[in-house]
C-alpha cells in the first residue's frame, strides 16, 4: 500500500521523492482512515455515494444509537485494516467537538488513530 503523506498541517507533501509516501507502513492505513472519516457524505464529486454522514447518522439529533457503529464502519472498510483492537469517543457539546480514539489493526501492524471533528 502506498499513501502520499500529510503534514501536520493537513498539506500533502511533495519534493521528497519515495520519503512523501508511506509504503507498506502501518502509517499508510491510519491516515487512509482519517482522510476517509474527514470525508463528508456526497462531499466528493465523483463518488457521491462515498464519505461519512456526520450531519445525519453521527452528529445529528437522535444519533447517539448509530455514531459509533458508522465510526467503526469507515475505519474497518479502509483499505489495509483489518481489526480494532479498542475504541473510544466523546462527544463534548459545549465546544461541539466529537474526538475519536482507535487503536486499529493494519495488515503492517498495529496502530493508534486520534481525530477530533468540529
Amino acid at each position: 500500500m502506498r499513501v502520499r503523506r500529510i503534514d501536520a498541517d493537513g498539506d500533502m507533501v511533495f519534493g521528497g521523492g519515495q520519503r512523501s509516501y508511506w509504503r507498506d507502513q502501518r502509517d499508510a492505513p491510519a491516515q487512509a482512515v482519517l482522510s476517509r472519516l474527514y470525508l463528508f457524505l456526497g462531499e466528493w464529486f465523483l463518488d457521491t455515494d462515498d464519505g461519512t454522514a456526520w450531519k445525519t447518522r453521527v452528529l445529528g439529533k437522535y444519533t447517539g444509537d448509530t455514531r459509533d457503529a458508522v465510526i467503526r464502519s469507515r475505519i474497518l472498510g479502509t483499505p489495509g485494516v483489518t481489526g480494532i483492537a479498542a475504541y473510544e469517543s466523546n462527544l463534548d457539546r459545549e465546544p461541539r467537538a466529537f474526538t475519536v480514539a482507535a487503536t486499529i489493526d493494519t495488515q503492517y501492524g498495529q496502530t493508534i488513530v486520534t481525530g477530533t471533528f468540529s
